[in-house]
């Protein structure tokens, strides 16, 4: 298992705060699953910015209408319809006071820029990197329970019944031609912002992923403590 060590620790010396961390990579990549083996030992804000949109297009808000049309065609929605609702979600106190955990944005550049300039610093990028092949079988298994909102995938993660096999649906941006389009544009973006982040090998087992992600997660909080030890 190889890790990169490209990560940029942005951190005043002697200042105490909560963690403030960034997980991205291609659909599929595991940032969920990650995400709740992080939140888990370091009890940070999980804030997923595709839940965020799903949640503007479930309302039909005019920013949900528009961010769908993008999704529909695969492409990535617009920085300034995506980045006030991030904005809002990281300055709420839950988040300010627990640390917080963004999973899945910024997907370029340009967004990070835009979190910067509203003075949205992360003390760590985490960046998870997995096969387009493995890619794809993962996003087109998956099925979703409307019921319930638990994801299943038809290989990996079967329903545990008939009766949830039956109602399971598929998500309208989980197709095949879909997720090309949108890992096409994944790689395009992320290739600008690849030397901000930490690169960890998405394909291993999770539990290997992980340990690659805490130790990186673990060695900030060492360095932070020491600093503030310092500074005292």
């Amino acid at each position: 298992m190889v890790v990169i060590p490209c990560t940029k620790v942005m951190e005043s010396a002697g200042e105490s705060r909560p963690l403030r961390v960034m997980i991205s990579g291609a659909p599929a990549s595991g940032k969920g699953t990650q995400c709740e083996l992080i939140t888990g030992k370091y009890s940070l804000v999980h804030i997923a910015a595709g839940d965020l949109l799903r949640a503007e297009i479930a309302s039909g808000s005019e920013n949900g209408k528009r961010a769908k049309e993008y999704m529909d065609k695969g492409q990535l929605v617009p920085d300034e319809i995506v980045v006030m609702m991030v904005k809002d979600r990281l300055m709420q106190p839950d988040s300010q006071e627990k640390g917080w955990l963004l999973d899945g944005y910024p997907r370029s550049m340009s967004q990070a820029v835009a979190l910067k300039d509203f003075g949205i610093q992360p003390d760590l990028f985490l960046l998870l990197e997995v096969p387009e092949e493995l890619l794809v079988e993962r996003v087109v298994g998956r099925r979703l329970d409307p019921v319930t909102g638990k994801i299943y995938h038809l290989e990996y993660s079967p329903p545990e019944n008939e009766e949830i096999a039956a109602r399971l649906t598929q998500r309208f941006d989980d197709t095949e031609e879909k997720v090309k389009l949108r890992l096409q544009t994944h790689h395009q973006n992320v290739e600008a912002v690849l030397s901000m982040y930490q690169d960890i090998n998405g394909s291993a087992t999770k539990e290997d992923v992980f340990a690659q992600i805490d130790k990186a997660l673990s060695k900030l909080v060492e360095e932070r403590a020491a600093a503030e030890s310092v500074a005292a």
